[in-house]
């Protein structure tokens, strides 16, 4: 039997598919998980290397989130966000956000705001400013290119 997410199963459009997989073997059990993505399959294998993370918490942050929602509620350290996947508390939200605080889906299917929004952290972090402090700045910003970004976060900053 192979575990796969919701949002892959709202994928799946025929009898024949290929699946990118991750085996997990325990003590007690041998567990295949199956992905249509490359993507849900990356993050689903970072998210289960956190402490205190099983592959089925692991599963429902992949069944809740897409991988780009995913990596955006992480870029923007959403609390509230990763509350809302099952079993997932305040606690777990935020060892969650500070454990995967350097977390980027590294593929051009990433859109196009993340990626302005990303190349706005790293000038502004380049800059000396925080990383933390950016994201909160940037969260607020409503500018759609990079350069207008920086400078409406670096109003907002100074």
């Amino acid at each position: 039997m192979v575990h796969i997410s919701i949002n892959c199963s709202a994928k799946i459009s025929s009898n024949v598919i290929s699946l990118y997989t991750t085996q997990i073997i325990k003590e007690d059990s041998h567990a295949l998980y199956g992905f249509i993505e490359t993507l849900e399959k990356t993050m689903f294998d970072r998210v289960i290397k956190i402490n205190g993370v099983g592959p089925s918490t692991a599963l429902a942050i992949c069944s809740t989130f897409t991988p780009e929602a995913f990596s955006a509620a992480v870029f923007s350290q959403d609390v509230d966000a990763i509350k809302t996947v099952p079993g997932i508390g305040p606690k777990s939200a935020k060892r969650i956000l500070v454990e995967l605080s350097d977390f980027v889906l590294t593929t051009d299917t990433l859109n196009d705001v993340s990626q302005v929004k990303q190349d706005a952290l790293l000038a502004l972090e380049s800059l000396g400013f925080k990383k933390e402090r950016i994201t909160k700045v940037l969260s607020t910003c409503k500018s759609d290119t990079a350069q207008t970004l920086i400078k409406e976060a670096l109003k907002k900053l100074t």
